[in-house]
């Protein structure tokens, strides 16, 4: 008898916790990766930073511009890695021009929200979002202080 490997149920690589903070986010997307060999291995140590990322759409094409992933020193010994060059996004047409009516026609922006992996492929969730003002922010704040307390008190009374 083989003996199977558990299967994990924790395939999240990175969460970009800012974008939900700092946006609305209407509707989210999957969208692959095209990635070097060293940054396949620097994602599997989880050594990767999204917080300050975004994608830009150009050409009909999506890029994520500004992610860090570290390089490990094992992993790229024969060549020059750039932590923080861009990366291409595959995703389908119908996806890419979506995406770009939404950003020219209704004043949205695309963020990245998380990277995680799926069948053995890296994936990123972009997120069409909008913007958030200070008095947006408080106000989320606000609430979800409230359900906090009211779920310990809920929990407290059963």
């Amino acid at each position: 008898m083989s003996k199977k490997k558990p299967l994990s149920d924790d395939n999240t690589i990175a969460i970009n916790k800012k974008a939900r903070f700092d946006y609305f986010i209407e509707d989210s997307f999957e969208a692959g990766l095209a990635l070097e060999g060293w940054e396949v291995k620097s994602l599997r140590a989880k050594s990767v930073q999204v917080k300050e990322s975004y994608i830009i759409l150009k050409n009909g094409e999506a890029w994520l511009q500004g992610a860090h992933i570290t390089p490990l020193n094992t992993a790229s010994t024969h060549i020059t890695p750039d932590a923080t060059r861009k990366r291409k996004l595959l995703m389908h047409r119908k996806e890419i021009d979506r995406l770009v009516g939404a950003v020219d026609r209704k004043g949205y922006t695309v963020v990245p929200l998380k990277l995680y992996w799926k069948k053995g492929r890296a994936k990123v969730e972009i997120g069409l979002a909008k913007g958030k003002q200070m008095h947006d922010k408080r106000a989320t704040q606000k609430d979800r202080d409230w359900q906090r307390d009211k779920s310990r008190v809920l929990k407290s009374d059963a």
